[in-house]
């Protein structure tokens, strides 16, 4: 199909943390402070300064202090500016008050826009600076005083930055005004440390609350903290007041201040009936150091401090505290009496839903909600809110109804495609997957949080209009847990000489779980009445580098026994036993083969809901499928890049298994592959599901097959499930009819499906292998499975269950059969896969045909376990050939070896015998491993002149062993392998 931009189709869509890491554009990281000798000493402390306004900031969690540069003179400050950028200069003034006002003069004209501030020792030396204000007006941004604390610094770094970012910020984010009227230096000096001082340490405190945020997320978050604006006249504070009316948090203003040039007795109190009249509730307060200023900041709705308490910070605290929401949130009704008080925001959504009509109604008068949830970061949730007024309800029940769904789509917008800690309120949900443990989420985690993320940032519903596609509800517990399980009950020295799997098995039974771990599951468990797979998910499995397919083990569990403790019982041993299985033979046997040390792999463990529907006492899915997105035996006017699917009825385990499943290319779904003989002989004639009537189930003794029962296809079709799976082999007319009326042998071939599109499969397929190769940026394969039952807008449901990448070599050989000596051919393929040249591989490993016997195929693998393990303790690298499909677990279609059994093997030949089926074991775990591993893999019909082996060239080199079904021969010198992966031509030659 054609390339979809994957750039324009995944929409990440603009969350809060978006919004944070947008805010405060401009930041102080570079101060000059200018100061002498003495005076630099004396702030400076003998290097205790810099030491203490980092503590300033740490204190505030502040992500990074400024760092400061200081110089003694004027000249020294000019020569700094000329080798660094400053983003502000800090001036102490001493007893030289002109030489201040002199450089502030140079800087401005070497960089007009740089702030300078100006921090003189005490309030005696204001005098002077207030009587040159018309001096310094133009050059000197403020005069603070330096009152003997750091705070002061960060206060001045502070009120420079809020004011550059005052104007973006509103806009981007919609933050919060302080709005601070003040025209005396001693007392602004005073305020603007305590207000940061309070606003951050309230903000750090309403965040720390929140514990399903990261710590980065908390210090983005830090940045929508309300900007404290100061200001001193009463022009000024009424332009920021008309400007930024709609983000206006409170007003703090002074009662005499300048007006019209003049100081006015009645500015403060003029203002303040200005915001008032505005009618937005406007939290204010009138400070004064004239306690009589009491009585007219009551008569215009305002609080009152007074500037000379003792109690001035704990007063603008609890101001702050009280009137501006960081507090909790108290639910009052019209008489101002509390009804109700919530602490969080999922308390406040709870209590939102049963509050009575008079508090909602007087709470959203007062602008109240909104302002609490800006306090808390929570942007777009408030912005939302702040766009409507009472009158746009036509209830009082429209309106909770619209704050409730507010706050809903909000916090799905927000946790979609995220990996969250988990809540019990939100394990019922696919937007997003839970983690149950810290850690790591291992290979498989990752591809599911991958999956979760990209489906809930791309609009499927625009480009595939008939299906749904989404995550199967999914828990992951993370690698620390396991860990944590190993350590406290010291598994790793009871076992670490343990030869026998079954001992190692019990001591991991007999072992405990954390207790937070376990607590953490019954909540779970408890919210979860699907029957659930319990999935291993290494660090290593589905890795780039080695996928590690299908080594450990997988639990399906019904998950409806009515006794809860029963289901929990169940859940913790199949938890225990999915962590044992890194120690199992084959495993260990793995590590071996790819040379990893076993101690290095960490195990999580995914919780996954199974999907499906229960018919009869069974559970199962309509479909179970993996795709992928490269075709390594195309056919026909097939392209490798096209991809190929291949579909069963039932459990995935029968696909992955490498079982007789249907094939087809998502490109091309009506191009049947096979005959129509080999259709009704290769067609699945059973299927696995979950068995929902057995009380007993026995994990230990049964192990991954415990749930699961295979179940004959009639069995599915009296469920109703063959209907649109499966067709009729008509043998009148020797041909394939998609009607089930008909009498004869049943053929699932999804016909309906695929030929019909009565479900366009094919088309996600194509879509999704298309958009996800982009994304990895390399070959991947999918698991999926698809429920045809009507679910969320009355489609059928297409569930993602995983996702991993497909290693492949570029292509890099080129194989001209006319120069190829046909003399010293030894094996010839047009199906072949793998890429390059293989240059140092003697052995040969093959089936003495006359021996074989398709009933005796586990002996044969039992055979070529122990080859292989004589070849891995010489380090030997063999090309292996014998009939019909390595990997496979149906003894009947090929030799059911483990991937272990055979992982020295550098070439794996599957030769076609007759009346024995030729089908490569594409979509299983054995196969991924092959193709990741870059093992060369051929597909052999015998007798061909386009395909064939030449036993008889083998029979004559050297017999190194000779075992009852295979032989074992070596060449005098190294093989040429060569594997053309474009063509899928393949030759191995002697020389």
């Amino acid at each position: 199909m054609e390339e979809i931009a994957i750039s324009k189709i995944y929409k990440r869509k603009k969350n809060d943390r978006d919004i944070f890491q947008e805010l405060m554009p401009f930041k102080v990281k570079e101060i000059l402070l200018v100061a002498t000798y003495y005076d630099a000493y004396t702030i400076v402390r003998e290097g205790q300064f810099s030491d203490k306004i980092v503590g300033e900031y740490l204190q505030l969690n502040l992500y990074t202090a400024p760092r400061f540069t200081s110089v003694a003179t004027n000249e020294e400050a000019l020569q700094a500016m000329d080798e660094r950028n400053f983003d502000i200069v800090i001036l102490m003034a001493g007893l030289d008050k002109e030489s201040p006002l002199e450089l502030s003069q140079e800087i401005k004209k070497k960089q007009p826009d740089l702030p300078v501030l100006v921090l003189v020792n005490n309030n005696s030396d204001l005098a002077y600076f207030d009587k040159a204000a018309d001096k310094i007006k133009n050059n000197i941004e403020r005069v603070f005083v330096w009152n003997g604390s750091t705070k002061i610094f960060m206060a001045m770094t502070k009120y420079i930055e809020d004011k550059m970012n005052l104007a973006p910020d509103c806009k981007i984010g919609d933050v919060r005004v302080m709005l601070l009227v003040e025209d005396s230096v001693k007392y602004y000096s005073r305020y603007l440390p305590l207000l940061y001082t309070s606003v951050m340490t309230q903000t750090q405190k309403v965040i720390s609350d929140e514990d399903d945020i990261d710590e980065m997320h908390k210090i983005l978050k830090m940045r929508a903290r309300p900007k404290v604006i100061l200001v001193s006249s009463y022009e000024d504070a009424v332009e920021i007041v008309d400007k930024y009316l709609e983000n206006l948090l409170c007003v703090i203003s002074d009662v005499r201040f300048a007006r019209e040039g003049k100081l006015n007795d009645d500015a403060g109190v003029d203002l303040i009936s200005y915001v008032q009249d505005k009618h937005l509730r406007i939290p204010c307060v009138m400070q004064s150091h004239d306690t009589d200023n009491a009585m007219r900041a009551f008569q215009v709705n305002a609080d009152f401090i007074n500037k000379n308490s003792d109690t001035l910070a704990l007063d603008i605290f609890n101001f702050i505290h009280l009137k501006l929401g960081f507090g909790d949130f108290v639910f009052r009704n019209q008489s101002g009496t509390q009804v109700a008080m919530a602490k969080s925001l999922e308390d406040f959504e709870e209590k939102l839903k049963y509050i009575p009509d008079e508090s909602l109604l007087y709470h959203s008068k007062r602008n109240g909600i909104s302002t609490w949830l800006m306090a808390r970061g929570e942007i777009n949730i408030a912005k939302k809110l702040r766009r409507y007024q009472i009158s746009d309800f036509k209830t009082v029940r429209e309106l909770r109804q619209f704050c409730l769904d507010v706050f809903e789509a909000s916090r799905l917008k927000q946790l979609r495609g995220r990996i969250i800690k988990f809540r019990p309120s939100l394990a019922n949900s696919n937007h997003y997957v839970i983690r149950l443990g810290r850690g790591s989420v291992g290979g498989k985690g990752r591809g599911l949080a991958f999956l979760s993320n990209f489906t809930e940032n791309i609009s499927f519903q625009k480009l595939i209009k008939d299906i749904n596609i989404t995550i199967p509800r999914t828990a992951i517990i993370g690698v620390d847990e396991y860990d944590n399980f190993l350590e406290a009950n010291n598994l790793l020295d009871k076992i670490y000489n343990e030869k026998n799997y079954g001992e190692i098995k019990k001591q991991f039974l007999n072992a405990q779980l954390p207790e937070k771990l376990r607590k953490k599951l019954r909540l779970y468990l408890e919210k979860m009445d699907m029957p659930l797979a319990v999935r291993s998910s290494g660090l290593f499995e589905d890795s780039l580098m080695q996928p590690f397919a299908g080594v450990y083990a997988t639990y399906l569990l019904p998950n409806n026994h009515e006794d809860f403790e029963v289901r929990f019982e169940h859940l913790v041993t199949a938890i225990k036993l999915v962590y044992s299985s890194i120690f199992t033979p084959e495993a260990k046997a793995y590590f071996s083969a790819v040379d990893y040390k076993i101690e290095e792999e960490k195990m999580a463990v995914i919780l996954q809901e199974v999907v499906g529907q229960e018919y009869n006492g069974k559970f199962y899915p309509n479909i179970s499928g993996v795709a992928q997105s490269y075709n390594y035996y195309p056919f026909s006017y097939m392209k490798p890049e096209d991809g190929f699917a291949v579909l069963g009825l039932g459990l995935g385990k029968y696909v992955v298994g490498g079982e007789k499943t249907h094939r087809f290319c998502p490109e091309h779904p009506k191009l049947q592959l096979a005959s129509i003989e080999d259709q009704v002989k290769d067609s699945q004639n059973y299927f696995y599901a979950i068995n929902m009537e057995s009380d007993q189930l026995n994990l230990l003794e049964d192990g991954e097959d415990a749930a699961t029962l295979k179940y004959d296809l009639a069995v599915a079709e009296k469920d109703g499930n063959l209907l649109h799976c499966a067709s009729v082999y008509d043998a009148r007319n020797d041909r394939i009819e998609p009607d089930l009326k008909l009498r004869g042998p049943r053929v699932v071939d999804f016909a309906n499906i695929l030929k019909y599109n009565q479900v366009p499969l094919a088309q996600t397929l194509s879509i999704l292998l298309n958009i996800f190769k982009q994304a990895m940026g390399a070959p991947v394969e999918i698991e999926f499975a698809v429920d045809l039952s009507k679910g969320k807008n009355g489609l059928p449901t297409f569930n993602l269950l995983q996702i991993k990448p497909l290693i492949r070599q570029e292509m890099s050989v080129e194989i001209d059969m006319s120069k190829v000596d046909k003399e010293k051919l030894i094996l010839l393929a047009d199906k072949g896969m793998g890429n390059g040249k293989i240059d140092h591989v003697r052995d040969v490993i093959f089936m003495d045909v006359s021996k074989f016997d398709r009933t005796k195929t586990e002996e044969m693998a039992q055979e070529m376990a122990l080859l292989n393990q004589k070849m891995k303790e010489q380090a030997r690298e063999y090309v292996l050939i014998g009939p019909g499909r390595w990997g496979t677990k149906d003894r009947f279609t090929g030799i059911p070896v483990l991937w272990s059994q055979i992982s020295n093997a550098k070439v794996i030949v599957e030769q076609g015998l007759e009346d024995f089926p030729l089908d490569a074991s594409l979509g299983s775990h054995f196969f991924h491993n092959v193709t990741s591993m870059n093992v060369g893999y051929f597909s052999v019909k015998s007798n061909l002149a386009t395909s064939f082996v030449k036993e008889d060239i083998l029979n004559q080199q050297e017999l190194v062993e000779h075992v009852h079904y295979f032989k074992h021969v070596r060449f005098a010198e190294p093989l040429e392998i060569l594997m053309d992966g474009k063509k899928q031509i393949s030759v191995i030659s002697f020389k």
